[in-house]
Order: C-alpha cells, then sequence, then structure tokens
C-alpha cells in the first residue's frame, strides 16, 4: 500500500543499519557489576543472540528484544519485516516463540492508518510463528520505530549458543546476504520492482523452517546474521568458540545486483562498523574484492542462521535446509584457533 509520508524519508538509518556498532557496546557494558544466578543459563556477558533462564529441567525461558526504523515504506510490509527479525533471536537459540509484546515509537508525520498497518504487519508474523502478542507500549518521537520483547521456550540442554562452535565443524548459512545494500541503493531508485519484491519475501520470511531442520542435527553452535554483519557474527562465533572460522567466499550465498551497487559506492555506515571492529581479528589467504568485502560487512535485516555443525552431517543437513531454502549454503569451516578469528579464502 501507499502512504503520504514515505517512512524510510523519517529515518537516519534503515533496518538493522541502525544497530549500535558490536565494539560500541563492548566499550559501553565496561565495567558493569554482573550479577549471577544458578538458573541463568545465557546472559548478555556472552554476546548471544538472547537470555536463556531455566524455568525447571524440562523448560527454559528465553527472552530477546528487537527494534529499529523503518526499511521499507509499505507499513504492513515494515511491521512483518521487524517481527521476523525479533523472533530470529529465539529460533538461533534452538527455541521456540510463544509470546511478544509490541515496542513502538510513533512520529508526529505518522497517521492512525499508518500506525494500524504497522501492527498488523507484526501481528500477522507473530501468528504465523504460532505465538501471540499480548500487549506492548507506544511512545511519541522523533522518528518511528517498530519491534518486539518476544519470549520462547527451549529444553535446558538443548540450548544453542553462538559460542559453541567446534574444530571440524561445517559452517551452513541459510540467506543470502547484500539486503543492506540493495535496501541503500533503493533510496536512489536504483532497485528495481523484481529485485525489491525478492529481498521482502527474505526479510519476512521467519527461520523457523531452518531452525526445525537444524534441530534434527547435533548442532553445536548458532546465531542469526544480523546488524552486524556475516563477518560480525562469525567473529563472535569464533571468539566466544576460542576457535578460528575459514571462510570459502566463493560459496556466501548473495544477491548478485549487491555487487554491483557496492561497486557503485552504495554501502551501508553499518558496515564500515563492522569492519573496524573485526579488523584485528581478520586476515586474508586470497585478494578479496572491494565490493565482496563490502557484502561480507553487510548489515543484514532478518538475516539468515548460521549453523555450525560436524562437518560429517553437514552433506545431509544442508540436503534437507535446500529443499526449502534453495539459498542455504555450506560456507566455511572451523579450526583450531590460529592467530585471527576469521580466514577468508
Amino acid at each position: 500500500m501507499e502512504t503520504e509520508v514515505k517512512l524510510t524519508k523519517l529515518a537516519g538509518c534503515a533496518g538493522c543499519g541502525a544497530k549500535v556498532g558490536a565494539g560500541t557496546l563492548v566499550h559501553m557494558l565496561e565495567g558493569f557489576r554482573t550479577h549471577t544466578d544458578p538458573k541463568l543459563i545465557v546472559g548478555y556477558d556472552k554476546s548471544d543472540d538472547a537470555s536463556v533462564y531455566a524455568i525447571d529441567s524440562e523448560t527454559a525461558l528465553v527472552q530477546t528484544t528487537d527494534f529499529f526504523p523503518p526499511i521499507v515504506d509499505d507499513p504492513f510490509l515494515y511491521g512483518q519485516i521487524a517481527a521476523a527479525n525479533a523472533l530470529s533471536d529465539i529460533y538461533a537459540m534452538g527455541g521456540t516463540p510463544k509470546l511478544a509484546l509490541n515496542i513502538m515509537c510513533i512520529s508526529e508525520t505518522m497517521d492512525q492508518k499508518t500506525v494500524q498497518e504497522i501492527l498488523r504487519g507484526g501481528y500477522e508474523k507473530v501468528y504465523e510463528a504460532g505465538a501471540i502478542i499480548t500487549g506492548g507500549h507506544t511512545i511519541h518521537g522523533a522518528e518511528p520505530l517498530y519491534g518486539l520483547a518476544a519470549s520462547g521456550f527451549v529444553h535446558p540442554k538443548k540450548v544453542l549458543t553462538n559460542c559453541n562452535a567446534r574444530p571440524g565443524d561445517a559452517l551452513i548459512l541459510t540467506k543470502p546476504l547484500g539486503v543492506g545494500i540493495i535496501t541503500i541503493a533503493a533510496k536512489a531508485d536504483l532497485a528495481d520492482k523484481a529485485l525489491l519484491d525478492r529481498i521482502y519475501r527474505q526479510m519476512t520470511t521467519l527461520n523457523k523452517t531452518a531452525s526445525d531442520i537444524m534441530l534434527r542435527y547435533h548442532v553445536h553452535s548458532c546465531t542469526d546474521v544480523t546488524g552486524f554483519a556475516l563477518m560480525g557474527h562469525c567473529f563472535e562465533m569464533a571468539q566466544g568458540s576460542g576457535c578460528t572460522i575459514r571462510i570459502q567466499t566463493k560459496c556466501v550465498p548473495f544477491h548478485t545486483e549487491a555487487w554491483d551497487f557496492a561497486d557503485m559506492g552504495f554501502v551501508p555506515a553499518g558496515a564500515y562498523r563492522n569492519r573496524e571492529y573485526t579488523k584485528d581479528g581478520i586476515s586474508f589467504e586470497n585478494d578479496i574484492s572491494r565490493p565482496m568485502q563490502d557484502i561480507l560487512y553487510d548489515p543484514q535485516t532478518s538475516g539468515g542462521l548460521l549453523i555450525s555443525l560436524p562437518e560429517e552431517e553437514a552433506s545431509q543437513c544442508l540436503r534437507e535446509l535446500q529443499k526449502q531454502i534453495p539459498e542455504a549454503s555450506i560456507i566455511g569451516s572451523v579450526e583450531e584457533y590460529r592467530e585471527s578469528r576469521i580466514i577468508l579464502e
């Protein structure tokens, strides 16, 4: 649907490109006193996707929150994307979403119809996930914002984290990269309708199917690829796991149009923050083109899952994934630590 005021014109950043850089977050949290609880399985100290708290021997609560400025002008689509992105953290932890609360900031130029459509988009995507929205909190502000505080459940012994990858594992990525670059190009009217429809379908696609399939295997570690880009999330996984991750760039799925746009200079500011954050932990074994590097550092909104699992199970898992997610690909491997956290070849 069309809106009188283009939502993306009301925001300085789009989607997960607005995310504060990982390096900045590290400094913000320095010196905080961390309280412990024997039932807290995962807290913020582990740079993971969500917190996990054991309720009893069979059930743990997974909690997360995510919200961002508009990445599209269609309010219903914006609501869907923001909701899918927020729920993704629960899927990455191996959990099942159940409850959600709206988080919303309304700018003075937004009319009631626009607000309702954003909320409707969020409600429908949450319902598709098998969860329900039970309330929320709305304020007025300079820029529109929307997202969710979401809760789900997982067995305490089946929690997946981003810090348990093991040498010998293969890495699978379930969605192609380049969304941030393409949305920047779209602001300059350079992305055609077919391309935009493709990335909108990708961003509104829940990671439920990918999660359901991966849970049939002995997955060691998982995270979703969002604002810190593939490189930032690989860096956190490698650092947290005490390993080195080797990425075969020729195997990384991406939207081919993103390469051309990156070559033209349409690169989100978040990509430069991601590059700065990981610069001391990455080594290159081959000459990687600058546009390809930009794609690897490109902040993703509602991106795919990055799955670390035993190499002997990876091919079968990939075959299952590709039956429903054709773009899924094995993009690298996990090795014993060797000076760099990430090796690009």
